[in-house]
C-alpha cells in the first residue's frame, strides 16, 4: 500500500500548493489598495479556490493514512 502513501503525499501538495497560490493571491489584492466592494469581489473568488485546495489537501493526507493503516 506504498502507492496510496506517494499518491497521498502528492495530492497534498498539489493542496498546499493551492493554498499558497490563495495567499499569494490575497496579498497582492490587499497591496493593491483596492476599495471595499473591488476587495469583496476579488476574495469572494478566492475563497472558493481556498476550500478547493483545502479539500485536496485533506483528500490527500485520508489517503497517506489509509495507507498507513492498509500498509
Amino acid at each position: 500500500m506504498d502507492i496510496l502513501i506517494y499518491l497521498g503525499a502528492a495530492v497534498s501538495l498539489i493542496g498546499l500548493i493551492g493554498l499558497i497560490y490563495c495567499i499569494v493571491s490575497a496579498m497582492n489584492a490587499r497591496k493593491a489598495g483596492l476599495d471595499d466592494d473591488a476587495m469583496r469581489e476579488r476574495l469572494k473568488g478566492l475563497v472558493a479556490w481556498n476550500m478547493g485546495a483545502l479539500f485536496t489537501s485533506i483528500l490527500g493526507l485520508m489517503l497517506v493514512v489509509l495507507g498507513i493503516f492498509l500498509g
